[in-house]
């Protein structure tokens, strides 16, 4: 099944700043995934599937290509469906300075439902992160993180640290580092700024 999914990746090779404020050589392509749902469904129901088993309430995606996935899960699971909403502060700085926020009128009814966060992909987790810390603040308790597709070990590093199990459908190996530690930034290969929610 992984080798099916990964066929619909798109990605190129740089020199990369994510959302996280940390440094890729790899960029993936994730918004040309939803243009055709028919060719994701199989791979959206078999991670519905292992998130069920996790005994989940409710479902809970970034306003981005985790919010389509995590509609699609919702309806596969009739589950209800909820999703959190990208906040840069004007004064970010450092590393995971974005924020992830359920909108006001919804952080109710998310009180005390057990949620599987979902996202298209998770690399670096800046998205899965603020999403977890909001679901947490609304009084929400999320047991799982599932992801199409999970680069590199920063998703198991933080579902580990949080008591979350970790479900992707196709594992990469991702390398990322702090700006400081980055060999691109060490070789002067020059930065591109790419807005990652994974």
């Amino acid at each position: 099944m992984q080798d099916e999914l990964l066929k619909l990746l798109a990605g190129r090779r740089g020199h990369f700043q994510m959302e996280s404020g940390l440094h890729s050589e790899r960029w993936f392509e994730l918004d040309s995934l939803f243009a055709r749902p028919e060719q994701l469904r199989p791979f959206v129901a078999e991670l519905a599937k292992r998130l069920a088993a996790h005994h989940v309430e409710a479902v809970c995606g970034p306003r981005t290509g985790g919010a389509k996935l995590a509609e699609m899960i919702s309806a596969e699971l009739d589950l209800e469906y909820f999703f959190t909403e990208r906040l840069v502060p004007t004064d970010a700085t450092g590393l995971f300075p974005v924020k992830y926020l359920i909108p006001a009128l919804r952080r109710e009814a998310v009180r005390g439902r057990t949620v599987a966060i979902v996202d298209d992909a998770v690399s670096a987790g800046s998205a899965a992160r603020g999403t977890y810390a909001d679901l947490v603040a609304c009084g929400a308790r999320p047991v799982a993180l599932g992801a199409l597709f999970v680069f590199g070990e920063a998703a198991a590093r933080f579902a580990n640290a949080h008591h979350l199990a970790l479900e992707g459908i196709a594992q990469l190996p991702f390398g990322c580092w702090t700006p400081a530690e980055c060999p691109l930034c060490a070789a002067g290969v020059a930065v591109e700024k790419v807005s990652d929610t994974i």
